[in-house]
């Protein structure tokens, strides 16, 4: 008898993250899937089975196929649909980032979790990286004294291949990369804070991929990852309407008067996020996200002058896997968690957060800079797993 019988939204692309989910010999079995696209359909098949169901319609396959839980790795603009449809129908959910276009969205997930019981688990993989749990360990044990700071430094060298030739370019599939890119690192930010943003404000613009050739409307717009793709201006294929910015720059105010800055851009010609903690006894930092060169350095004695490694370096091992190896650690939380309570890392009140600030950091930005509130989550939310 299976265990938990799995449905997945979204069956190529990030949905590849659910393969880690199907352990048949443990009873934890991929069931069914929903994806419009024939071909995304097929190559999950190629990998399941031929003989998994496949249906066009995400509530076709919750009407037909008895599921415990579904990962939903869909295009960003479906997330908040999907997902109520889901949890709604008792069928827990783990649901890609950002967990909705809009906090009142996310709210509204959250609602419809509380109401029906069905868990709601977000795919926030960088808390389960290893440098990032390094750095929370560290932070924990007071190796830095308290958190006073928070930077985050994001150089996207693959932005003009993932961001600006679909979907993702334009405001009313994505509002801002502050959410689809984002939303990872406020939530880390936050995380590794130990509070919320409560005031937000930002600038940008659209300063490069306006400039670049785009492919004709009736032409199917291809994310693709080329290093040839060098440099940016040089390229073509762009997507005809491109409404969000390239640089974005917000500086958050958190509810426990911590300060903190992220800063994104998408035409790097490397690729990494580059944390600094500053804290009352010393800082930490990250050199490198991935790869064999990965440590955390740690500067806790006073000298008056520019040091490259700090008072302790602490390498990080690298590990196999997507993401650095948190794909398949957090697809075993989000099972974890199903089958044996475990609390997660990630949380959803977390992730609404982060959406939230995103969502009002796009807003100062598009409003001349001016700091934007963050809306508290409601009371009666505030119990929401």
């Amino acid at each position: 008898m299976d265990k938990l019988r799995i449905g997945l939204v979204g069956m190529w692309g990030r949905g590849q993250l659910a393969l880690w989910a199907n352990r048949p010999e443990e009873g934890i079995r991929i069931v069914a899937g929903a994806d419009p696209s024939p071909e995304a359909a097929e190559k999950f098949k190629g990998r399941l089975g031929a003989e998994i169901p496949v249906y066009q319609s995400h509530v076709e396959m919750f009407e037909k196929e008895k599921l415990d839980a579904v990962f939903i790795c869909s295009p960003d603009f479906c997330h908040e649909e999907q997902a109520c449809d889901a949890l709604s129908r008792g069928i827990s959910v783990y649901l890609e980032k950002p967990m909705a276009l809009s906090p009142d969205g996310c709210d509204r997930i959250l609602r419809t979790s509380l109401k029906s019981g069905a868990k709601i688990f977000l795919g926030h993989n960088m808390r389960y990286m290893s440098f990032v749990q390094k750095m929370k360990e560290l932070i924990d044990s007071d190796a830095i004294g308290q958190v006073k700071a928070v930077w985050c430094r994001h150089f996207i060298s693959y932005g003009g291949d993932a961001y600006f030739r679909d979907w993702h370019s334009e405001r009313k599939n994505a509002v801002s990369m502050l959410l689809q890119k984002g939303a990872h690192d406020i939530d880390v930010i936050h995380w590794l804070a130990g509070s919320y943003t409560d005031t937000v404000t930002g600038m940008g613009g659209l300063t490069l991929y306006d400039a670049c050739p785009r492919r004709s409307p009736s032409e199917k717009g291809i994310s693709k990852f080329d290093a040839s793709h060098w440099p940016p201006l040089e390229q073509s294929g762009f997507s005809p309407v491109i409404d969000i910015e390239d640089q974005n720059m917000i500086l958050m105010r958190l509810e426990n008067g911590v300060f903190c800055s992220y800063l994104q851009c998408h035409f790097t010609p490397d690729s990494c996020r580059n944390y600094t903690v500053i804290g009352t006894k010393g800082r930490i930092e990250n050199y490198g996200d991935s790869g064999e060169e990965l440590s955390i350095e740690l500067w806790n004695k006073r000298r008056d002058h520019f040091r490259l490694h700090g008072d302790e370096t602490i390498k990080i091992p690298m590990e196999a896997g997507g993401h650095g190896g948190s794909d398949e650690k957090i697809v075993k939380g989000f099972l974890d968690y199903l089958l044996l309570g475990k609390k997660p890392f990630t949380s959803p009140v977390a992730s609404r957060y982060s959406v939230a600030t995103g969502y009002c950091g796009a807003e100062s930005i598009r409003n001349g800079g001016q700091a934007v509130r963050v809306p508290k989550l409601p009371k009666e939310l505030e119990n929401a797993v």
